[in-house]
């Protein structure tokens, strides 16, 4: 029984959960940073094997009023690249809020966001993961 990867896509950084084998509970998995989508790709690869991986949801950032942006684009482009690069079906779940929910989550725990950005987006990864493991159970 494998388990799906949350992503959390940005320029500088990729935030990863997991969920459980069950598929019940996201958590906050690693932080990946990378050169060129080769080097990502490579990476998730990896992480796919040793994990087990059997689906990817990747956070969709659409705009507050439900329209594309730039990292909307950004995004769905990479979606593109990643589905012929990695052997997994992928979904696409909104994320609306799922940063500013992950760093008020890690704040309320204590846990200094400043310099610790790879923290808020692996909890921002975890957060859209396990929206989509509740609304898809």
């Amino acid at each position: 029984m494998g388990r799906l990867l949350g992503i959390d896509h940005g320029t500088k950084r990729v935030g990863l959960a997991l969920s459980d084998p069950l598929k019940i509970i996201a958590k906050p998995f690693q932080t990946l940073t990378y050169k060129d989508f080769n080097d990502l790709s490579s990476q998730l690869k990896s992480i796919i094997i040793e994990n087990d991986i059997e689906g990817i949801v990747l956070g969709f950032p659409i705009g507050m009023q439900g329209q594309r942006t730039q990292q909307t684009d950004k995004v769905a482009e990479f979606a593109e690249l990643l589905k012929y690069a990695v052997d997994v079906p992928i979904a696409l779940e909104d994320e609306r809020l799922s940063s500013i929910s992950a760093e008020k989550s890690l704040i309320l725990q204590n846990v200094k966001t400043g310099h610790n950005k790879g923290r808020i987006d692996e909890t921002a990864a975890a957060i859209f993961l396990q929206q989509y493991l509740d609304r898809t159970r």
